[in-house]
């Protein structure tokens, strides 16, 4: 492990890549500290109305930027609440699927659009949330002045502060090491470490021992227990054996190989079900405080919605049983719809033909696509169910242990899916760099000396 982090700083291209990407994260570390023109940040009064629960997530994945009400306060959550209706329209929109088939030309046309989506989406969640900030009732007396100024200045604050994290996270993806969005979500649920443990550490020396030492050993081993079985599903293949035709090069021909297969991942989509799921489920109480001001309002639509818009909240409160389900629910359907987005098996059984190649015991075309149908579907449900039991699980322990829901939060459930699932795929793309110029990875199969002069 040490000789592997040393041989990262041997090699300059990928040395300024591991740079690169700590130094961007560095910078939006420092952003979220910036409060939104026309506020005070002492005044804040953080989770009065509205600002527990599923807000607690969302703050999570804003590095504490939310509770702070930063210019980065939404975070990249706008930008992916816009790649999950890009990636529906693109199943059932003939434009946008025209332009996914079109390979690099088309994927940049999607990402302008989505792009265009987040700004939009960002500016009106921004805008609702400027009134939510002027009610004393949702966030303390933080206004200095309440208007259209104030209002003005938080859209285009926010607005900028969400374009900038998300260019900067194209840039880590482009520059970097890594998938810049994931790792910028990745690195703020970590930024939280600190904080979480010291609030765990004060609700222990509390007299009424709402957080006891044993509810934190149950705490700190289901957290063992996710981190491993992350690892051990993130790492998951169905290997189907693939038997290679003949060949013929040149005047000599070689016969039939079945030494080979085809890996099919049980996660196919990694974290981003939970993280779609997650995007999703906190919709209700994200509009509930944009809504605040309609609270206790004479005209009787206007105190129907926010009623009703409340009521659907309440229901959803993390650990309920309605909440449960949905959250089920959504990250089964996130995981079969990647699975079908990255994997067609038509696709791959037509180029298995192609090549001359057959997997034991089925015909080419439609039985071999059949065939990887049934095993997809039968893999992806195992991957779907384990991940919906992770995630769900730490809201659960919240409600019936009667634990501060950001303990469990971050030591648990999406926080450790994202963790792990983001940094061992980092870590599998440094490997790659490294095995590239015959440097030793982070595992071992094998020392092999880099070459001289590197």
């Amino acid at each position: 492990m040490i000789d592997a982090i040393a041989n990262i700083f041997r090699i300059p291209d990928l040395r300024k890549r591991v740079l690169f990407t700590f130094g961007i994260l560095a910078v939006l570390q420092i952003g979220k500290y910036v409060p939104i023109p026309g506020i005070d940040p002492s005044q804040i009064q953080f989770g009065q109305r509205g600002g527990g629960g599923l807000f607690s997530l969302v703050d999570l994945f804003a590095g504490g930027a939310f509770q702070q009400c930063s210019i980065f306060a939404l975070g990249i959550m706008p930008y992916i609440s816009a790649s999950i209706i890009l990636q529906l329209l693109t199943v059932s929109s003939p434009y946008l699927e025209e332009l996914s088939k079109k390979g690099e030309e088309g994927r940049k046309k999607i990402n302008q659009y989505t792009r265009y989506l987040t700004v939009a989406i960002t500016a009106f969640q921004s805008f609702m949330l400027a009134f939510s900030f002027e009610n004393p009732e949702a966030w303390g007396p933080i206004v200095y002045s309440s208007g259209w100024l104030f209002r003005f200045m938080t859209v285009f604050s926010m607005t900028a502060g969400t374009v900038v994290i998300m260019w900067l996270g194209e840039l880590i993806t482009e520059r970097g090491i890594g998938n810049g969005i994931s790792l910028i979500i990745f690195f703020n649920i970590v930024a939280r470490v600190p904080d979480v443990t010291g609030r765990a550490i004060e609700l222990l020396r509390l007299e009424e021992q709402s957080f006891t030492p044993l509810k934190a050993l149950a705490v700190a081993i289901m957290g063992v227990i996710v981190i491993a079985s992350v690892c051990l599903i993130q790492y998951g293949q169905r290997r189907v054996p693939i038997k290679r035709g003949r060949m013929v090069r040149g005047s000599r021909m070689y016969g039939a190989q079945s030494n080979s297969y085809l890996p099919l991942r049980i996660n196919t989509a990694g974290v981003i079900p939970v993280i779609f799921a997650a995007a999703i489920l906190i919709l209700p109480a994200t509009f509930l405080q944009f809504l605040t001001p309609l609270a206790g309002s004479d005209n009787a639509v206007a105190s129907a919605i926010y009623n009703s818009l409340e009521y659907v909240a309440n229901v959803m409160t993390p650990g309920g049983i309605i909440y449960t389900i949905i959250y089920v629910a959504l990250i089964i359907f996130f995981c079969y719809f990647y699975a079908a987005i990255t994997f067609n098996p038509k696709d791959v059984a037509e180029n298995l033909q192609k090549y001359g190649s057959t997997i034991p015991g089925y015909s080419h075309g439609k039985r071999t696509e059949e065939y990887l149908t049934r095993i997809l579907n039968r893999i992806t449900l195992a991957g779907a169910v384990f991940l919906a039991a992770v995630a769900v699980f730490p809201d659960l322990m919240a409600v019936y242990m009667n634990i501060d829901p950001s303990i469990t939060n971050l030591m648990g459930g999406t926080s450790i899916i994202i963790i792990v699932g983001v940094a061992l795929d980092t870590v599998n793309q440094i490997e790659n760099h490294l095995r590239v110029r015959n440097y030793d990875g982070f595992r071992k199969r094998g020392r092999v000396r880099g070459r001289s002069g590197m």
